[in-house]
């Protein structure tokens, strides 16, 4: 796997750093366990030994044949065998009879009998059974003395130990098996660990903590800087991430939280949703917001053939839109003026043939006539429509329906001034228009085609009228026809089609007015726009 590129050499990563630490923390809590394990173990030893040597004592000097013993004339002679036989059996290290001032009768080791007791006695001559770590003749040992009372009189005293030396090889036993078990649980411990950070270094590819916590900061600041709406949806078409862009395009709450929220939730027009869960990839698809121009990119993201979710990304073509559609205004009416100056060269040729028939008045009638119909046409929009952009259109228009046999026609009362965008209204009149055209030639068999443009000012509103001869809308048609995706032409597929009433419809909404389709002799299309709008 490729190191990444923000990676810096020499820094530990995120999984080895973890893989450390947890080694560290696992091993710290072997290595107390353990002491605190040998803690217990030495101290259960000691107390084991403690209460098998008092058992023993006590044992002893509650036996009747020691009394008897002691009784006899040659107590050793009776007491030695008894005592190394129950040394023996118990694992005692020694078993030592005596008298209450000291003097041995038993030892281990005979040649040490009649010698006098290396310890402390004075609370077993007092009559009591008490047990004591001390040094003697074999070494350091925990004894217990117990006193042997005959009639309530202490007759003698009975010393039984086990040697430290002893208690430490049994303890060494238990601390190599609890050596074992530490080594046991650690290598589990550094295991597992290792296993942890094996799938972490996968998961981060190796990256340091700081290098996580640059990389997160850098992509932070790219994804709230960035023009470009951003968004990541999961497999069930939930919102991972939202971009402040893709929040401002889209005109999503700027303080909600997105995260976990379905795309259908977020009150988008259905296509657009359905483009942005969409399971294949959308290369620039055209799609209208309440205000925008949006074209929309869709990305599945797969990881190991499986399917992970969407990268989706939205840019804003309002403007360019608008200016396609000028665009598309100024190509139409540069066609017009082609089609007129063709006409007016056949026209012209119509002149000079009848000037060479001598035929000068009939010449001079024929061109103040067409001179009359083309300026009355001109000085009627350029006197109404004082913004040379629309006036452009109008005219424009005008000669491209000519071209096509339609009979287009702006009502006197016409007045467009003092509009604030222009831009807007380009597109609103540019594509009712078109529209108006093509229904009329559409229905052409049954009326001839006529198109009428109709604007006015009533209170603070400006109104367009747009009315054509054609076969009319079907009412129930009505709520669909400013979406987009919606239209009645067949020619050509799809393709180009159902985008102009979408636009109409955005551009209406932009400046809060609306639009209402009727029918007269066909359709007729109103648009109310409130000219003191933002």
């Amino acid at each position: 796997m490729r190191r990444p590129e923000w990676a810096v050499p020499g820094r530990w990563s995120l999984a080895r750093q973890l893989l450390v630490l947890q080694a560290a923390i696992v091993g710290l809590l072997v290595a107390a366990g353990a002491a605190i394990a040998y803690l217990d173990a030495g101290r259960s030893a000691d107390d084991a030994a403690a209460r098998t040597v008092t058992a023993v004592a006590k044992s002893i000097a509650d036996a009747d044949n020691v009394r008897t013993a002691l009784a006899s004339p040659d107590p050793s002679r009776l007491l030695q065998p008894y005592a190394e036989r129950v040394r023996r059996d118990t694992g005692v290290d020694f078993v030592t009879i005596m008298d209450p001032a000291g003097i041995r009768f038993t030892h281990p080791n005979p040649s040490r009998i009649g010698g006098h007791f290396v310890g402390n006695t004075g609370p077993a001559v007092a009559g009591r059974t008490f047990t004591e770590t001390y040094t003697g003749t074999l070494g350091p040992s925990v004894r217990t003395v117990a006193p042997v009372l005959d009639g309530g009189r202490v007759v003698a005293l009975v010393a039984v130990g086990i040697t430290i030396r002893v208690i430490s090889a049994e303890l060494r036993q238990r601390l190599l098996s609890l050596a074992g078990i530490a080594a046991a649980v650690l290598a589990v411990g550094v295991g597992g660990s290792s296993l942890v950070a094996a799938r972490l270094r996968r998961q981060t590819r190796g990256v340091a903590p700081g290098e996580l916590r640059e990389m997160f900061e850098y992509y932070e600041a790219i994804l709230h800087t960035v023009r470009e709406g951003l968004l990541l949806l999961d497999r069930a078409g939930r919102v991972v991430l939202c971009n402040d862009a893709a929040r401002h395009l889209l005109d999503l709450e700027p303080s909600a939280d997105l995260r976990g929220r379905a795309a259908a939730d977020l009150g988008l027009p259905d296509e657009l949703v359905a483009t942005l869960v969409s399971p294949e990839p959308r290369s620039d698809e055209v799609h209208l917001a309440d205000t925008r121009v949006l074209v929309v990119n869709t990305s599945p993201v797969r990881s190991r053939d499986r399917a992970k979710g969407n990268v989706v990304t939205l840019r804003d073509h309002t403007e360019l839109q608008v200016l396609t559609g000028e665009l598309d205004t100024v190509r139409g009416f540069a066609e017009s003026l082609r089609s007129q100056a063709h006409e007016a060269a056949n026209r012209l040729h119509t002149v000079v043939s009848l000037v060479e028939l001598g035929r000068p008045d009939q010449a001079v009638e024929f061109a103040t006539a067409e001179l009359k119909t083309a300026q009355w046409l001109t000085d009627r929009v350029v006197g109404s429509v004082t913004e040379p952009v629309l006036a452009a259109l109008l005219l424009g228009k005008s000669a491209e329906a000519g071209e096509r046999g339609v009979d287009f026609a702006v009502t006197g009362d016409t007045v467009i001034e003092g509009t604030a965008e222009p831009r807007d209204l380009v597109t609103i009149l540019g594509n009712l228009i078109d529209n108006a055209v093509d229904a009329a030639l559409a229905n052409a068999d049954a009326r001839p085609p006529r198109v009428a443009v109709r604007a006015r000012k009533e209170g603070g509103d400006l109104v367009l009228e747009v009315s054509d001869s054609g076969p009319g809308v079907d009412p129930d048609a009505v709520p669909d026809m400013f979406r987009r995706g919606w239209t009645t032409k067949t020619s050509g597929g799809p393709v180009g089609h159902g985008l102009g009433l979408a636009l109409v419809g955005q551009a209406v909404r932009r400046h809060g007015g609306e639009v209402r389709v009727s029918h007269d002799d066909g359709a007729v299309f109103t648009v109310r726009l409130p000219l003191d709008a933002p």
